[in-house]
């Protein structure tokens, strides 16, 4: 969902509302649609899934997105849900039904947000200042359209004077539009045909969404099974070739077994011919 933020009301005077009071409901939903078009809600998905593919193998990162995120103290009323966002340092990634900053003990280190025609106003206004209020390093935004703002891609990091100041974009050769997410370790890149899409800058490489990580292991196991089948052919063609082989070298030792036998025939008969031409001798001697 794309929660509304409900707006920021009059903070709490120092020392009051110190102690989480533990009988307060803390609701899970507003009752809001989870986005407003299939535009915003494909950004949504799959950077939230690319983003958690990445830190499948990292315990301490915690990514989510279109829950409601509570950051004052027994206030369930003040309230933001960031459409994609991700913590480090947690304790643990198991799921949640709310983020409440002050129970989980930091506010999330990155937030995107994306615009649709009923929400790209309060992102870069009201929802910004309560970024900046949280603590949030890095807060980006980002138009699957390129109808709401130009250009279709901002970021921002949070200063030392509690300020959101802009990230430095560059466009590549590509026509991508790019930003280097110190937080995250990639770069966020906007497409010309407006998709947004992460990079890493160490490997060189581009992150797989959901889809394409599935298209490639569906292409992977292919290749395996083809390799598979080549190396079962072989493996047939191996054998047909030892038998014949096989064959062949019984084939030899029968033939020079015949051969023996016929030398010895050729022997014996070559005894015979010369006993009968000694004996045929001795007839014409008269002896």
């Amino acid at each position: 969902m794309t929660m509304r933020p409900t707006p920021a009301t009059a903070r709490p005077a120092p020392g009051e509302d110190a102690v989480d009071d533990l009988t307060i409901v803390y609701p899970s939903s507003d009752g809001e649609p989870m986005s407003e078009n299939d535009f915003q809600f494909t950004v949504m998905i799959e950077t939230a899934t690319t983003m958690r593919q990445r830190y499948a193998d990292r315990p301490d990162v915690y990514v989510g997105g279109d829950m409601l995120m509570y950051y004052r103290m027994n206030d369930n009323q003040t309230r933001v849900s960031p459409d994609v966002f991700a913590v480090f340092g947690v304790t643990d990634k198991r799921p949640r039904n709310s983020w409440i900053v002050w129970r989980e003990g930091k506010p999330p280190d990155f937030v995107l947000e994306v615009a649709s025609p009923g929400t790209w106003r309060r992102d870069g206004a009201a929802k910004r200042d309560i970024y900046a209020e949280m603590g949030v390093t890095e807060y980006w935004r980002f138009d699957p359209t390129g109808e709401c703002f130009s250009p279709p891609l901002v970021g921002e990091r949070l200063g030392d004077d509690g300020e959101y100041h802009p990230i430095p974009l560059d466009t590549d050769p590509d026509g991508y539009l790019r930003g280097r997410s110190e937080v995250l370790g990639l770069d966020l890149c906007a497409s010309p045909d407006c998709r947004l899409r992460l990079y890493d800058p160490v490997r060189g490489q581009w992150l797989r969404n959901y889809y394409e990580e599935a298209a490639a292991r569906k292409a992977a196991e292919a290749v395996l099974e083809a390799t598979k089948a080549a190396l079962e052919a072989s493996k047939v063609s191996l054998e047909a070739t030892k038998a014949a082989r096989q064959a062949a070298g019984a084939d030899r030792q029968a033939a020079e077994a015949a051969l023996q036998v016929a030398e010895t025939d050729r022997q014996a008969a070559m005894d015979e011919v010369r006993r009968l031409w000694e004996r045929l001798r001795k007839l014409e001697s008269g002896r």
